[in-house]
C-alpha cells in the first residue's frame, strides 16, 4: 500500500517532475501540426478514392444505375 505524503511534498514532487519535461519549440509544434493536417488530407483522399472504386465496382456487379 502506498504511503501518504502531505500536500506540500506532493506539490514539490509534481513541480520537480514538470521541470524535467522537455517542451517542444514553437517551430516544432507548427511543423508537426502541418504534417498532421497533410497526413489527414492524404488519408481522406485515399479512402475517398477507395470508396469511389468500390462503389463503382458494386454498381457494375449488381447492374444498378
Amino acid at each position: 500500500m502506498a504511503t501518504k505524503t502531505n500536500p506540500i511534498q506532493f506539490i514539490q514532487q509534481v513541480r520537480a517532475e514538470v521541470a524535467k519535461v522537455v517542451w517542444p519549440t514553437r517551430r516544432e509544434v507548427i511543423l508537426t501540426t502541418i504534417m498532421v493536417f497533410i497526413m489527414a488530407a492524404l488519408a481522406a483522399t485515399f479512402f475517398s478514392l477507395v470508396d469511389i472504386v468500390i462503389n463503382f465496382g458494386l454498381h457494375q456487379l449488381i447492374g444498378a444505375k
